[in-house]
């Protein structure tokens, strides 16, 4: 391309240098950068210029550019700005893809980089605004639209503004209300929540109050009443009134024009990528889009007057403002463009990253730019990406027809090609109970009824623990490091054991190369960490040796280990773990390149050349979000806020593909979700070059595993908050405790739920006179019976578990503090409790859950799980509590369990009875009498404490329940 831009407009010297947001204002026909302080405020009589830069994962930069139109600007700054737009491209090798935005029809990729939301200003340059801070403030009323960015409209401040199926912001002096419109979408109205902290903060310096209204629902005395007075007084509202903003174009079958001189032609034939010339430049009208294909030996001037030619062609024909004109560079086609062609085949003369990046490079450093390092790649570092924690339960079935035969744990690694397996790995994470990671992997040479019945078995246990898994779908060769790490090691030999496998073979006439401990096999050994150390049978020729790599030859009963003149010492320890998996015991023969005797080349059929060429490693390309109508949505610059629950979205990194799943989908298409995301793979295998065989799973939301998470800024805070997209956004802007709309999901935590908590509790344990007037005779509740305390211990118990994890603007109540009001709760119950276990006879027991942990998925079902626990347990376990200091707040979010047990613990540190670890072991010798066996470790002294599990006691009992049993379960105390 010749991209000769005479002069480099001083305003554009050095840009793109970095990652981030630069922008321009047109004054007087020139682009004057805009300072950071100034980003996100545009003025309605202005034109901007917005440059986007994001460094890949592999080094690389990529452009686009947008030039922003303001409603009142002229004609003339307009058409300055799309020119600048072109030269600024030039400026940067000219590879950006360029947006045309028109103010209030702005594209979702634009919106994007100015979250919540941007609100054009009144005013330009030519009519000598002021600035925001010397305007009066002014009641406005806004309508908000938009799931994942918004769209703001102000609209006249009067009743006759509203409708049932929007939500707006009426923005006063001393409060911001949300008006919801009955029919208004729930995830817009959590945007628009958004949105109002956005205004509390920007223009209220944070101190205004905000209300939400409810459409229909009048309170005089509440916020509601304030809200209509403002208003006018209540009255019904009328209809939605369609105006062009709610117009959408239709999606058109796509039709390309060339454009020759500034005339647009229509282009004869079917639409297909080797009609476009490189020299030429071409429109492609898709309806709700146009898009302007650039070749990449055009001329600047041509490049213009094609930009100019879409223009005019859009406004010829009346198009909605809607319509969308976005220009293309060869080589960096958007996914929205190429997917308007069947397939899109990819060529040799696509220029690469580092083509466009010495462009740059060259054209600024004729300009007297200089740009150290500009044109060299980054060093891609390979990293040990997140992997799932270790330590935890491994099973492993084989398919057989129809049954899955589970491995011995000896052969647990061991995979053959012509098998398909499904994999089951529980673990802990963080303070949560149980985590699974279930997937199906598939040998190249399995048979699809294998893999149909691998799939089907592992959806039927996935379904079993209610979709709690990440589910995963893996074929050979394209392991993941998450998988890989779970095997120490994992090896992949050829052959079947299968019947399928077994009678394929037969029937086609098949040599059977099945793997056995006798025949001759060569292993390439090429892995050097623990996410990448998989080993592979190859054909046992001399051509398949690699000087990179170590190799284990198997013949007979000899080993061989061969390394490579390349190779590193981590492969070569890899290579001794595989050879004693696969033979334990054997004596290994070493064989080092240029060393070899003839009884190593022997088994290889002689010696011949091999390579000395390391395997190329597949980078993570920078992932991309989706909704499920592909084509055309795209998350752009996503963040976990964008995981809303009544959702199914898509994150592609290109070596991984995931499909989050809301908990507030429709079960029927949670259940299709791997048929829906397999027509995405086949599209994007045609048009991105994504591989068939990508590994694919599928996350439910709360069970998102640490490789998923690692692509958001996580915060687990958000991700335990239940409810609707609404809800949640209520719960974490007003507080945890905040209810909405469904009461039963304001639950969550919070000084009013404490207070019901306490007054359950109460309730549950007062003497039976004062119980009986405030019991609800009709549910059938008996005084003090097991029920009611059951749902007194889960009130309370919820109470103090989301204590930790809430976010509330609220006050807290006066009176008791949170440690006082939690001991004298605790005391309470401890005596009623333990006054109970007298009455009782001594074969008493309270009925226990039948319900497991992992088969309730429920909001709530850990707390239902611990709370059971605790009913059970509560008379043998709870003692007269000592006054205590304040529970530090990393211990509160364990419950009222973890403050039982402090106690508890108390009390017998205060005995001063020890004994050593040998006595109190559960298979001693020697065994101690009179103690309660089921805190044997509370008896060791604090020395032998801290030596038979290496953490001190107080330490031990700020875990969880479940860890404390595991740890004593190691150590034989349980």
């Amino acid at each position: 391309m010749s991209s000769s831009t005479k002069v480099l407009d001083p305003a554009f010297q050095g840009v793109g240098q970095r990652a981030g947001t630069e922008i321009w204002r047109i004054e007087n026909f020139q682009p004057v950068p805009l300072p950071k302080s100034e980003h996100g405020k545009f003025y309605m009589g202005d034109c901007y210029i917005v440059l986007q830069t994001i460094q890949g994962r592999g080094g690389a930069y990529f452009y686009d550019i947008h030039f922003w139109i303001g409603k009142d600007t002229s004609q003339d700054e307009a058409g300055t700005a799309a020119i600048k737009t072109v030269e600024l491209d030039a400026a940067l090798g000219g590879r950006a893809v360029q947006h045309r935005e028109i103010q209030g029809y702005e594209s979702d990729k634009f919106l994007s980089y100015f979250k919540p939301c941007i609100i054009p200003l009144e005013g330009g340059v030519a009519s000598g605004f002021k600035k925001p801070e010397e305007v009066e403030f002014e009641t406005r009323l806004y309508v908000c639209r938009g799931k994942r960015v918004v769209r703001m409209k102000q609209v006249p401040f009067a009743r006759s503004s509203l409708n049932h199926d929007d939500v707006f912001i009426l923005d006063t002096q001393g409060k911001i209300f949300q008006f919801n419109g009955a029919n208004s979408n729930i995830q817009e109205r959590a945007k628009a929540l958004e949105v109002i902290q956005f205004l509390k903060e920007k223009y209220h310096e944070g101190k205004c109050d905000v209300a939400i209204i409810d459409d229909g629902k009048l309170d005089t005395e509440s916020d509601s009443g304030e809200f209509w007075v403002l208003l006018g007084g209540f009255a019904p509202i009328g209809k939605k009134v369609i105006s062009e903003d709610d117009i959408i174009p239709e999606a058109t079958p796509p039709k390309l024009y060339s454009i020759i001189d500034g005339e647009v032609k229509s282009v004869e034939g079917e639409l297909s990528k080797s009609l476009l010339e490189n020299n030429k430049c071409y429109l492609l009208d898709c309806g709700a889009e146009v898009f302007v294909w650039v070749g990449r030996v055009t001329q600047v001037e041509e490049r213009k007057a094609a930009c100019q030619a879409a223009e005019e062609f859009v406004a010829g024909q009346n198009r909605p403002k809607t319509v969308r004109i976005i220009r293309v560079i060869q080589g960096y086609e958007t996914h929205s463009f190429k997917s308007n062609f069947d397939s899109w085949p990819s060529g040799s003369a696509t220029p690469g990253a580092e083509e466009g990046r010495g462009k740059v490079a060259a054209l600024l450093k004729q300009q007297g730019v200089g740009l150290k390092g500009v044109t060299k790649t980054s060093t891609v570092n390979e990293e040990i990406p997140p992997l799932l924690e270790r330590g935890g339960k491994m099973e492993v079935w084989r398919i057989n027809g129809s049954a899955k035969i589970p491995l011995p744990k000896e052969d647990i690694g061991k995979f053959y090609s012509g098998d398909c397996y499904i994999i089951f790995y529980t673990y802990h994470s963080g303070d949560r109970k149980e985590d699974y990671f279930l997937c199906c992997w598939f040998g190249k040479a399995s048979i699809e009824e294998d893999q149909k019945m691998a799939t089907q078995l592992a959806n039927t246990m996935s379904n079993s623990l209610k979709g709690r898994p990440v589910q995963g779908r893996i074929f050979q060769g394209k392991e993941p490091p998450q998988l890989v790490a779970l095997f120490q090691p994992m090896v992949v030999l050829k052959g079947g054991l299968s019947s399928g496998y077994k009678k394929i073979v037969a029937d086609k006439g098949f040599p059977d190369d099945t793997y056995t401990a006798e025949c001759v096999a060569l292993v390439r050994v090429s892995g050097i960490s623990i996410h990448n150390n998989k080993a592979e049978q190859v054909d046992a020729v001399a051509t398949s040796l690699n000087s990179t790599e170590c190799f284990l030859l198997q013949s007979g009963s000899s080993i061989f280990t061969w390394h490579g003149n390349q190779c590193t010492f981590e492969q070569q320890q890899l290579a001794a773990k595989v050879a004693e998996f696969l033979k334990p015991g054997v004596a290994l023969k070493h064989a080092k390149e240029g060393t070899e005797s003839s009884s190593f080349w022997f088994p290889l059929g002689g010696k011949q050349s091999y390579i000395s060429k390391k395997a190329a490693i597949e980078i993570i390309r920078d992932p991309h979000l989706f909704t499920f109508s592909f084509d055309k949505d795209e998350v752009y610059n996503f963040s976990q806020d964008d995981l809303l629950t009544e959702d199914i979205l898509i994150l592609d990194t290109h070596a991984e593909v995931f499909v989050w799943v809301g908990q507030s989908v429709d079960p029927k298409e949670k259940q299709n979700v791997f048929e829906i995301v397999q027509k995405y793979i086949d599209m994007a295998a045609s048009l991105e070059g994504l591989s068939p065989h990508v590994p694919l799973y599928k996350v439910t939301e709360g069970n998102e595993a640490c490789f998923f998470t690692t692509y958001f800024s996580w915060d687990h805070a958000k991700a335990t908050v239940q409810g609707n997209s609404f809800q949640k956004k209520v719960a974490l802007f007003f507080g945890i405790g905040h209810a909405v709309e469904d009461k039963s999901n304001g639950n969550q935590g919070g000084p009013t739920q404490r207070a019901e908590a306490l007054a359950a509790l109460s309730s549950a344990f007062k003497p039976s006179s004062e119980k009986t007037s405030n019991m609800d005779k009709s549910n059938g509740l008996t005084e003090g019976g097991p029920r009611q305390r059951t749902e007194a211990l889960a009130a309370l118990s919820s109470a103090f578990n989301s204590s930790s994890g809430s976010r509330t603007s609220t006050p807290k109540p006066s009176g008791l503090s949170q440690g006082s009001q939690r001991r004298a709760a605790v005391a309470a119950l401890s005596q009623v409790l333990t006054a109970e276990k007298k009455n009782k006879s001594p074969d008493f027991s309270p009925p226990r859950s039948h319900k497991s942990p992992s088969s309730d998925t429920s909001p709530h079902a850990e707390t239902k799980s611990e709370n059971a626990q605790l009913e059970t347990e509560g008379a043998q376990e709870i003692v007269e509590p000592k006054e205590t200091e304040e529970v530090a707040p990393d211990t509160e979010s364990n419950g009222v369990d973890s403050e039982l047990k402090q106690e508890t613990v108390k009390e017998v540190d205060d005995s001063q009875n020890t004994y050593s670890y040998d006595q109190l072991k559960a298979k001693s010798d020697n065994p101690v009498s009179g103690i309660d066996f089921k805190r044997r470790e509370a008896y060791l002294s604090d020395d032998e404490f801290q030596t038979v599990f290496n953490i001190t006691k107080e330490a031990f009992y700020k875990l969880p329940r479940w860890k404390q049993d595991m740890q004593k379960k190691k150590v034989d105390l349980f």
